[in-house]
């Protein structure tokens, strides 16, 4: 079992910035080798992809609504993925997931294909 406890959501004007970080815990798989993401879900909506990052942190990808303005990292020696986030808009404005896909290297962009993901933290941002 692997553990994702999110923090860092908060109320923020537009413009502004904040950084979510993930602390994985528990069972590690195959020395945390394993792809993270960042989804996304507001009121009466699907889950959203946001970001994603491979084993390494070498490769990321992005959802083309956060291109430029959120950046996925992460740091494997503290087990942690961080969401650094630019440039808010109210429509980012959502709950906010990390996922863990302990069964692939490197991620996908789908909801299902993760198999941990945390409790979500809350991002609001003000117009």
């Amino acid at each position: 079992q692997v553990q994702l406890v999110e923090s860092g959501g908060a109320l923020v004007q537009a413009g502004g910035s904040l950084r979510l970080s993930c602390a994985a815990s528990g069972r590690t798989f195959s020395g945390n080798r394993y792809a993270m993401g960042w989804f996304r879900q507001a009121p009466g909506k699907e889950h959203e992809f946001i970001a994603a990052i491979n084993w390494s942190g070498g490769t990321t990808y992005y959802a083309d609504s956060v291109k430029g303005r959120f950046t996925i990292s992460r740091d494997r020696a503290k087990n942690t993925v961080y969401l650094q986030m630019n440039s808010l808009r109210p429509e980012d404005t959502a709950v906010y997931y990390c996922a863990a896909d302990t069964r692939r290297t490197m991620p996908t962009m789908i909801w299902g294909n993760f198999n941990y993901w945390g409790q979500g933290t809350q991002v609001t941002v003000s117009s």
